[in-house]
């Protein structure tokens, strides 16, 4: 089997990738998407699509991004070209139907019933082309009870109870940012779901609506403890079982400069090279011992603050222990493992992580920079075919933030339209 190739790192400063119009590379490249500009989830996917060499284009709304992110360096929004469209105006839904029309894939985020009201949903897009996959990604879904109602992915993954699955016991759950639900619930659900609707309309010719909730994919991702519920190996309650940090072999130790290390050593023979190299393979009680993992957990903890994370770090490197220091965000990209393997990009002056995952035969990069709203109008215009709406002229792209990164070749876009069911939607 040929090997994938490791996507070199780009260098600081290099100019944004290839000519509009040009062929992206990658195993999406010649695949048409057009994102209706949100937050969350929705941006995420796209970004994924793009990567893996799609022609994204988004659609901004008029005005700034919402999150309040400088364009310029908002890298959901890399390998993407974007276009400005009110859909309020008269002549905004023509011109994403026309977008529509030529696309395979259209992602919106808003709530149910919103891009209907606009003149842009499922309806009327499938009548310009019947092919067409109409993603759909909320965190409620488009149905229930909830459907309606604003949240955010705290919420989302608070009721599918994996929320209340992380945590020490007796505090309060833990938070894992917005990487859980939004992302992995939701925004990678709704490219696998896009994908499969995408091959499904190149057998048959017929497009079809594809459903992405936060909830659904949240709740998904939990099977494996589902069963381990059903079979009675699971304690619904945190920190009490084998992966939830309840066994004392497999959680985190502070060192003596109050950083820390992971320990994943389940099996016999990695633990007992894990309490080998900790030092204290004779005064360590039974693993199988579950009584007794209050005593296991002490005398691991207190061995770990003898030495300094990077200390520990050291002892473990060459071992099966399965044993990592804790890195910070701006540590990792530094790491001998992930550097040699390029796992993150460093284009435009932004540290970032590189496209995933990897091909051997149709490689992937970041070629840009994040889009800029309406920088590209020209550019898909020209290469999508579309139309020109009279009374529409594109403008220039707006000037970037003071002391932001220089735009990429093209691009930069906001977060407008808010996506995911998040906040109250204006329209």
């Amino acid at each position: 089997m040929s090997r994938a190739r490791t996507p070199a790192r780009e260098p600081a400063g290099e100019p944004a990738g290839e000519p509009s119009g040009e062929p992206a590379g990658g195993p999406l490249d010649g695949v048409r998407v057009v994102e209706l500009a949100g937050i969350g989830p929705g941006p995420f996917a796209a970004m994924l699509l793009a990567d893996l060499g799609a022609d994204v284009v988004r659609v901004d709304r008029p005005g700034g991004a919402v999150l309040g992110i400088d364009p310029a360096r908002d890298v959901t929004n890399r390998n993407k070209r974007s276009v400005v469209a009110d859909l309020k105006s008269p002549d905004g839904p023509a011109r994403v139907l026309d977008l529509a029309e030529r696309a395979d894939v259209l992602i919106e985020g808003y709530r149910p019933g919103v891009a209907e009201r606009l003149g842009v949903g499922p309806g009327p897009c499938h009548a310009r082309n019947p092919r067409l996959v109409y993603g759909r990604m909320t965190g409620w879904g488009q149905d229930g009870p909830l459907a309606d109602r604003a949240g955010h992915d705290i919420g989302y993954i608070a009721l599918t109870g994996t929320l209340g699955m992380i945590g020490a016991p007796g505090g309060p759950p833990a938070v894992p940012a917005n990487l859980l639900g939004d992302y992995a619930g939701g925004s990678l659900y709704l490219v696998v779901g896009v994908l499969a609707a995408l091959h499904h309309a190149r057998a048959s010719g017929a497009g079809q609506v594809v459903d992405a909730a936060v909830v659904d994919g949240t709740a998904h991702l939990s099977s494996m403890i589902h069963g381990m519920l059903a079979a009675g190996s699971w304690q619904d309650r945190r920190g009490a079982n084998l992966l939830d940090g309840g066994c004392p072999f497999y959680g985190t130790y502070e060192t003596a400069d109050g950083l820390h290390m992971a320990v994943g050593a389940l099996e016999p023979r990695f633990y007992a090279e894990f309490t080998d190299l900790l030092g204290i393979p004779d005064r360590a009680p039974a693993r199988e011992d579950t009584a007794r993992w209050s005593e296991l957990r002490e005398a691991i903890a207190a061995r770990f603050t003898t030495r300094t994370r990077d200390e520990w770090a050291a002892v473990f490197a060459d071992s099966d222990a399965c044993v990592a220091p804790v890195l910070s965000l701006r540590e990792a990209p530094h790491h001998p493992h992930l550097a040699a393997r390029g796992t993150f990009s460093h284009h435009g002056g932004i540290t970032q992580p590189a496209p995933a995952p990897r091909f051997s035969a149709t490689p992937t990069a970041v070629r840009t920079g994040p889009a800029l709203p309406g920088a590209d109008t020209e550019a898909v215009t020209r290469d999508w075919g579309l139309p020109r709406h009279p009374g529409h002229a594109p403008g220039p792209a707006p000037a970037p933030a003071p002391g932001s990164a220089p735009a990429q070749e093209s691009k930069p876009a906001p977060e407008p339209a808010p996506a995911q069911n998040p906040a109250p939607n204006p329209q």
